[in-house]
């Protein structure tokens, strides 16, 4: 009997699919040096060019990070298992910057009443609200339960709550903090409902199409709860503004879809000493913690890094199955209502993982980084910075909604820059007959949805394994969805010789809205 290792779901396009692989060696580099050697195509995503092991990449045996015991020197045993965890963003890639909004003013679900009081710590400060007879009836089920009871409800009344995001996550999440009787429930997102949001994001219906998200997720919850206080923040959060709308709530929820956020929400929580109650989806797996500096590790002990753009695909690239959200959420609203009400054991210092395909929940110990750059005992970093540049990010182009990278160009430039094709002129191209190979580097489900005619499919992890198949003469626009993985596949191409390569601006996305209405888009 060998060392098994979990696959995370964004890594098993290179064990053919596989969750779990049995390999053979006596220390943990040893297996994952077997297990490379069987997949290939794992290297470049678990190890650096001069063979260290990449910062955003943990490995796990049994339930302790191996970074806290000897590292690849650990030694397993037959029956161990090690676990390999990687970033995952959730959600879509971030959206374009908005000009600067301010915050809109609170919309109280109901008369104004007493200021909330901080609850975040173990005695909350101040006097508690009362509950008026009609907030007994709607909490009873809370009030009989020891757990709650009457101070217990009056604590969630006083708490003051900031959900980051209100898409995937954050459905349900404003959902159950605002039955549960949350006093002030902030809002952060400047989004507007799409189609393709509406098989995970409950909060939205086909009525709020094209409508900002803060106005449906704000009319939804205050006729669920007209005794909560919602206050909408319709802005980008960045460095500029993410202290001071942080600063009146006591409890800061993670419910965004890209690592620039991610990180800025650690970093900010950690400089105001709020818990972070974090969680992360990916097709048909979740992540949930409870970060909290001041009592624990932050989510920079776990990944100190951010992956390089495009290494780590969005739920827009490799889907998510459409539960996953509700039952990832719904648990981390479990965790802010313990932390309000003092009851339970916190996820501090513990990362739950969950499964949705085998209904399997695993957990994983987390310990603080004693060299963590924001939260150890003596920090290199005491504010906040730029974090599109930490996580490799350029400023986006607004015509692909934020996912270009700083090659890519918006379509309606027209022309060949030598890196990127407009859609008018590819099709132009095609009309006039010149030998070029449109090549389409999406996954099979996503060609099966919808395809240009004619085009050739080689899945973007699949190209440099394939590049044999090509001719270095040959003249390429290399499309995906959007335009991250076409530019990276255009780089390795262009890297490589493949001179003729260009990348079609805004993908089949921008292909169908400007050129072929009949191609679907999702």
């Amino acid at each position: 009997m060998g060392v098994t290792i979990q696959i995370p779901t964004p890594l098993r396009r290179f064990t053919a699919e596989l969750g779990e692989v049995q390999v053979e060696g006596a220390t943990v580099a040893e297996a994952l040096g077997d297990l490379t050697r069987r997949y290939p195509g794992l290297q470049p995503h678990l190890y650096t060019e001069d063979g260290h092991l990449r910062s955003f990449v943990n490995v796990f045996l049994n339930d302790d990070d191996v970074r806290h015991l000897q590292r690849g020197s650990t030694r397993v045993a037959a029956g161990d298992t090690l676990t390999i965890i990687p970033s995952i963003a959730g959600g879509r890639p971030p959206m374009p910057p908005m000009p600067p909004m301010r915050a809109a003013p609170a919309v109280p679900a109901a008369a104004a009443q007493a200021a909330p009081q901080s609850t975040a710590s173990a005695e909350p400060a101040g006097e508690l609200p009362e509950l008026t007879p009609a907030e007994i009836r709607q909490y009873s089920r809370h009030l009989i339960m020891p757990e709650v009871g009457i101070e217990g409800q009056r604590r969630l009344k006083a708490a003051k709550v900031l959900l980051i995001g209100a898409g995937g996550l954050g459905s349900p999440l404003g959902l159950y903090l605002a039955a549960a009787g949350v006093g002030t429930l902030g809002l952060v997102d400047f989004d507007v409902v799409d189609e393709t949001n509406l098989h995970r994001q409950v909060l939205f219906s086909h009525a709020d199409l094209g409508k900002p998200k803060l106005a449906g997720a704000v009319a939804r919850l205050a006729g669920i709860n007209p005794y909560i206080r919602l206050v909408p923040h319709e802005l980008r959060l960045d460095s500029s503004n993410a202290l001071s709308v942080m600063a009146p709530y006591d409890i800061v929820v993670d419910g965004t879809d890209n690592f620039q956020t991610r990180y800025l929400v650690n970093d900010a929580c950690v400089l105001a000493g709020k818990p972070n109650v974090y969680g992360s989806i990916f097709r048909f797996e979740g992540q949930v913690s409870v970060f909290w500096g001041a009592r624990g590790p932050c989510y920079r002990c776990l990944f100190p890094e951010p992956p390089p753009p495009g290494l780590v695909p969005s739920c827009a690239e490799g889907g998510v199955l459409g539960v996953l959200p509700g039952v990832i959420g719904a648990l981390q609203a479990n965790e802010v209502i313990k932390l309000i009400v003092g009851a339970g054991e916190p996820l501090i210092g513990r990362l739950l993982l969950f499964d949705a395909l085998k209904m399997r929940f695993r957990e994983l110990k987390l310990r603080k980084d004693p060299a963590c750059p924001i939260c150890s005992d003596h920090p290199t970093q005491t504010e906040l910075i730029d974090y599109d540049q930490f996580c490799g990010i350029a400023p986006p182009a607004p015509h692909d909604g934020g996912a270009q990278t700083a090659h890519a160009a918006p379509a309606s430039q027209g022309g060949d820059d030598g890196f990127n094709v407009a859609p008018a002129d590819l099709q132009r191209w095609l009309e006039e007959g010149r030998e070029v190979t449109v090549l389409d580097v999406r996954s099979p489900q996503e060609h099966a949805i919808c395809r240009i005619e004619g085009a050739q499919l080689i899945p973007l992890q699949e190209l440099p394994q394939r590049l044999g198949e090509l001719d270095p003469e040959g003249s390429y626009v290399v499309h995906c969805h959007h335009g991250p993985r076409s530019t990276s596949a255009v780089e390795l191409m262009q890297r490589m010789g493949y001179a003729g390569a260009r990348n079609l601006a805004g993908g089949i996305d921008a292909w169908s809205a400007e050129v072929d209405p009949t191609v679907p888009r999702y």
